[in-house]
């Protein structure tokens, strides 16, 4: 008789969070999923949800002991720039200090250490960013970010960053409102909105960096760093106004605006725009996938939350996953 695999544990800190709940939904299905919260306690089906303080080192220790966890990725954060900018102190803490304390705990319990970067790390230039590039950042939030990827990989021996752009998708928490979720909401209640149009990023489904989290532990990836980006980059107004399309919404009330992004410094020059594109080229090529366009990603979220078909998909087969 065929003896049956043992699952692969991984151990998610910051389990409430929009990026932690969703992988959670998501790895379940292949993997033991043990996930962590500070105060905001969650009932996630089929995961062990328990309480943990990243910022006591005791208390991470005692996590990684029981759950014996062969990967540990860090979603615990202050991940709003202006949130970052009012509480400096919390965002340093959250997206650096407690990250510290799971790294070295990580070490100590031969678990990987997989943490969640962003595209706001680098300055803002008009280029396409590669994972070689210095991060330079503008911001509060890409210092503390970037500051976590350095002490990885100065520290660990067994790590993958996952630096990505913007996210997009629904809370577990219904309190806690996304930027999509709130688009969503102001559009069916008709409700008038101001939307950026000086900040060009790349926006994915967070489905997309589940998948690419899995595809890279099957692969047994190692001590990397992978940008994670759609092909194309765009401002929240143009977003804002592509939803109304593929989702077939009044676009009406989608108005231009200019956000109050608190920088640290400036680049040189007058050019008012900022670019985040990333290059997701090594990505591409180690997965053997290619990154979606944004209408790509939408036509996708579209499927995930109506149930909807789309008109004509392009699709490119790579490993065991179909990008549309």
């Amino acid at each position: 008789m065929t003896e049956l695999k043992e699952k692969k544990t991984i151990l998610i800190f910051g389990i409430s969070s929009f990026i932690g709940s969703n992988l959670a939904v998501f790895l379940k299905k292949d993997f033991k999923v043990v996930g962590t919260y500070y105060k905001t306690p969650v009932v996630i089906p089929g995961v062990l949800c328990i309480p943990c303080d990243v910022l006591n080192k005791e208390s991470v220790q005692l996590t990684l002991y029981t759950s014996k966890a062969d990967y540990s990725i860090y979603c615990v954060g202050v991940n709003s720039i202006i949130s970052c900018s009012e509480a400096e102190g919390l965002a340093d803490a959250l997206n650096a200090s407690g990250l510290f304390n799971v790294a070295e705990m990580c070490q100590r319990y031969k678990s990987q250490i997989c943490y969640i970067s962003q595209d706001f790390v680098f300055l803002g230039e008009d280029k396409d960013y590669l994972e070689m590039d210095i991060p330079d950042s503008a911001t509060v939030l890409g210092k503390t970010k970037s500051s976590g990827e350095f002490y990885i990989q100065k520290n660990s021996l067994n790590y993958m960053i996952f630096r990505t752009c913007h996210l997009y998708g629904r809370h577990i928490n219904p309190t806690k409102r996304t930027f999509f979720e709130n688009l969503q909401y102001n559009i069916k209640s008709s409700s008038p909105q101001s939307f950026d149009c000086y900040v060009k990023q790349g926006f994915l489904d967070v489905y997309y960096l589940c998948l690419i989290i899995k595809l890279s532990i099957e692969r047994r990836a190692q001590n990397r760093l992978i940008h994670l980006c759609s092909s194309d980059i765009m401002t929240r107004y143009e977003f804002a106004k592509l939803y109304c399309k593929i989702f077939q919404e009044n676009a009406s009330q989608v108005n231009k605006g200019r956000w109050p992004y608190p920088l640290l410094k400036l680049r040189e020059g007058t050019e008012e725009l900022w670019y985040y594109k990333l290059n997701s080229n090594n990505l591409e090529a180690f997965l053997n996938i290619y990154m979606p366009s944004i209408e790509e990603s939408l036509n996708l979220s579209l499927k995930r939350y109506n149930g909807s078909q789309s008109a004509q998909h392009k699709k490119a087969q790579g490993g065991n996953i179909s990008f549309i």
